[in-house]
């Protein structure tokens, strides 16, 4: 990857933290380059060591990779401003725009690559979903993967449908972790502690949560097996869990995501129609 030009189009959180974290595994400064309507987000880019542009075409004419790193309300704007060659791939990680709809301003025949990354990507600590279009070599798809690998992990779908599950499960998924971080803090301070110290325990706890996960599931256990492991019959996380069983919570959580991956489809829907009037 080391030889490829990247050009991102939009120099926000997320190109920031790709940015950033090509460079911090060795890759060259001079190979990368931003462009952004906005001085303050190019001042950002510039303290990278990065180039940066205010204009698109004055950085993606040389780009072997484009990424699209807007927000999807304005993509249709901004790639129908591109003039690319069928040997540039284009990566985009605008959440909610699918292929077809980029591939209508672009033409089928550009190597297009769409991604679905979370958040903790800033820190490096995401995991991302990654679609190919025909048109994407397999050293395209590498270069692709790479890139992503920045940010965190990453996982290759063949159907793009499936997308709208990953924007559900992980897209979307940081947002009900802190959603049970609030409940567990307030109920705590309700219970009597210092809100700081209910804070800190219930962070240390998700970090321990997580790492025995992980470490579980490399040994085949699952949540499920693990969760029955922290539950002693007749203790007092039983209480609690029966308690969740009682109100249905997994139920309510399996509607929860079911029903933002249906956004997702409506949004792609309506972000379409951004693209046919452009």
């Amino acid at each position: 990857m080391n030889n490829r030009s990247i050009a991102f189009i939009g120099a926000g959180n997320m190109a920031r933290s790709l940015i950033s974290g090509l460079l911090a595994s060795g890759y060259p400064a001079s190979q990368l380059s931003a462009a952004d309507p906005a001085a303050e987000q190019r001042a950002l880019i510039d303290q990278l060591g990065v180039h940066s542009a205010a204009d698109n075409s004055a950085i993606v004419a040389a780009a072997d990779v484009i990424v699209l790193a807007v927000k999807p309300q304005i993509l249709a704007k901004v790639v129908g401003g591109l003039s690319l060659t069928p040997s540039q791939l284009v990566i985009s990680i605008a959440a909610g725009v699918d292929m077809a709809s980029i591939s209508s301003a672009l033409g089928a025949q550009q190597p297009l690559v769409r991604c679905m990354p979370n958040t903790p990507a800033l820190l490096q600590q995401g995991i991302t979903g990654l679609c190919a279009n025909p048109a994407v070599s397999a050293d395209q798809r590498n270069q692709a993967e790479q890139l992503l690998a920045a940010a965190g992990a990453t996982l290759w779908f063949d159907n793009e449908a499936d997308l709208d599950a990953v924007t559900a499960v992980s897209g979307s998924g940081p947002a009900y972790f802190f959603y049970l971080m609030e409940a567990m803090i307030d109920t705590g301070e309700r219970l009597g502690l210092d809100r700081e110290i209910a804070t800190q325990l219930t962070l240390a706890t998700a970090r321990g949560a997580a790492a025995m996960a992980e470490q579980g599931v490399a040994q085949g256990q699952t949540p499920a097996v693990l969760r029955n492991n922290v539950t002693s019959p007749g203790g007092t996380t039983e209480r609690a869990l029966s308690i969740m069983d009682q109100h249905n919570t997994q139920a309510h959580l399996g509607d929860a995501i079911a029903g933002a991956a249906q956004r997702a489809q409506e949004l792609a829907a309506e972000l379409a129609k951004d693209f046919k009037h452009s």
